[in-house]
């Protein structure tokens, strides 16, 4: 008999476990950071509260290193992978800008004429994101009836994250402060429009915002290196330029992000109904250029300091909601970070400036040489360089022919690395170091070189003569964190892909994953 109660009591808690484990979550909260940095968590942490990074550290799975397998990763390319579950050469968002139409301007990746803006001018919608994504996918399993929505300061990490079927994808409007969208999406939403023409919105709060140091100043004490350590204040209204770009540098702008994130939760009623619901939410934790100190900033540690506080605002939210075992909360790196370098003046490091407007002169005045008096080339853009097909093709020139020899002209100059064709990308004998590059690449959208410059070079044009980036390996730590569904808390120190995250996603809520993923789910989440 005690044998029989001990094996139905063992039964009851193998099921009550398992039970626990595959709760289909009603509500996922898609959080990505731009350049978040993993050691900077770690540095600040000793100023932050219980229930914000803390919290995901201490109870999520953490992964502490995500690779973005493919050159320059920036917003855009960055979301569009975490949400697609592949790279650039398949989704097709290469970066937040691309080269476009007869005159070679840069343009918005999204950008789209056949849709008009709500509270933008912006005509743009996500279909130059040529693959599903796991909101998509989430709108198919669930025959539309699963809310998505998408908030972000900009358009591209919106687009990106809320695909092609969300209920609503919004971004603040660089030149108004207001929640915009696009008409692709049809569905008007009464909180956003109300917002909006409130004096809670940013359009009527701009001339009064102040960023100041959240904590007193000696709390902000975790780089040695700082040269300065002042009470900063930034009066945004009087900065230089737009005021809005301004703004999206600094706390405030996840602050934005946050209060419609928890807008939206009661609004549409969240994670209410008999099918899971999706909010994806994109913060800022990069650097603000007008910081006085480059390299060290407080800015930077009040940033992160008042992220941490948005981040707890919205998992208490989630849990008052739907019970954080009803919920799987995923917060992503975008996997770069701007740094912005001063070198001291008598420093005589390595490296150099690399003016791309010479390297362009020089390099047509090579293939005129060569191939007649022509302009050879159309754009250099994003360490690329653009030729003019048709003329190649008038000139019944061998392409790959061209190709190769700007190439081996382009190689000798100084701060050049490696110059790879996008002929070798495409047909050429395989390599790790080529398919990295091919990853990043599309054939629409990306140009005929690329030039890969040595580490410390920095890129100088006319009109950033004073650029204080400079080449950098991806020396820094890139986390991602799952939190909540009753997931056992982890730290897990392989490095792992940001293509792995969607199918992961997918897996919890028991989806197909994105039409373009092929890879593995990641083991701590199965």
């Amino acid at each position: 008999m005690i044998r029989f109660l001990s094996s139905i009591l063992a039964l009851f808690s193998v099921t009550t476990f398992y039970a626990q484990q595959n709760v289909i979550p009603k509500l996922v909260v898609g959080i990505t950071v731009d350049q978040l940095r993993g050691d900077y968590l770690e540095h600040f942490k000793k100023n932050f509260g219980e229930k914000g990074f803390k919290r995901l550290l201490n109870e999520g799975v953490v992964y502490n290193q995500v690779i973005y397998n493919f050159p320059s990763p920036d917003k855009a390319s960055a979301i569009a992978t975490i949400y697609t579950g592949t790279v650039p050469f398949y989704h097709g968002i290469v970066n937040d800008k691309k080269i476009a139409g007869d005159d070679f301007s840069e343009v918005s990746s999204f950008t789209d004429s056949k849709f008009m803006g709500n509270f933008t001018t912006e005509k743009l919608s996500p279909l130059p994101l040529k693959v599903s994504t796991i909101t998509d996918e989430l709108k198919i399993a669930s025959d539309g009836k699963s809310d998505v929505f998408a908030f972000s300061p900009d358009a591209s990490a919106t687009l990106a994250s809320g695909g092609h079927a969300a209920s609503g994808a919004f971004w603040i409007e660089d030149f108004s402060g207001h929640w915009a969208t696009t008409t692709f999406y049809p569905t008007h939403h009464a909180f956003v429009d109300q917002y909006n023409r409130s004096n809670e919105s940013l359009n009527t709060r701009i001339n009064s915002l102040v960023w100041k140091p959240k904590l007193p100043i000696e709390s902000y004490n975790a780089f040695p290196y700082t040269q300065n350590f002042y009470n900063f204040q930034h009066n945004i209204a009087a900065s230089k330029g737009n005021n809005f770009k301004v703004l999206k540098q600094t706390p405030f702008i996840n602050e934005e992000v946050k209060t419609m994130g928890l807008k939206a939760i009661e609004s549409a009623a969240m994670g209410q109904r008999n099918y899971p619901d999706f909010l994806a939410l994109n913060f800022y934790a990069g650097n603000f250029e007008n910081a006085l100190d480059k390299n060290y900033s407080i800015e930077i540690q009040d940033t992160y300091q008042r992220l941490d506080e948005n981040i707890a605002q919205v998992i208490d939210a989630v849990d008052k909601a739907v019970g954080l075992e009803n919920a799987l909360i995923f917060v992503v790196s975008t996997g770069y970070f701007n740094e912005q370098e001063v070198y001291p003046k008598d420093a005589r490091l390595p490296g150099g400036d690399f003016k791309p407007d010479r390297c362009e002169a020089l390099l047509n005045m090579y293939l005129m040489a060569i191939y007649g008096r022509e302009n050879w080339i159309k754009k250099y853009y994003n360490e690329q360089i653009y030729f003019d097909r048709k003329l190649i093709e008038e000139k019944k020139i061998d392409y790959r022919e061209f190709q190769e020899r700007a190439a081996d002209f382009l190689i000798q100059f100084s701060g050049v690395q490696d110059v790879v064709t996008s002929y070798q990308m495409l047909h050429g004998a395989y390599n790790e170091a080529i398919q990295v590059y091919k990853n990043g690449f599309h054939r629409d959208i990306t140009g005929d070189l690329f030039i890969e410059l040595q580490p410390g070079w920095r890129i100088v044009t006319p009109k950033n003569p004073t650029n204080h980036e400079r080449v950098r390996g991806n020396g820094m730590s890139v986390p991602a964190i799952f939190f909540g569904n009753n997931l056992k808390p982890t730290k897990v120190d392989r490095v792992i892909d940001a293509t792995e995250i969607a199918p992961s996603v997918t897996h919890r809520l028991r989806i197909r994953a994105p039409n373009a993923s092929n890879n593995l789910i990641l083991k701590e989440l199965f």
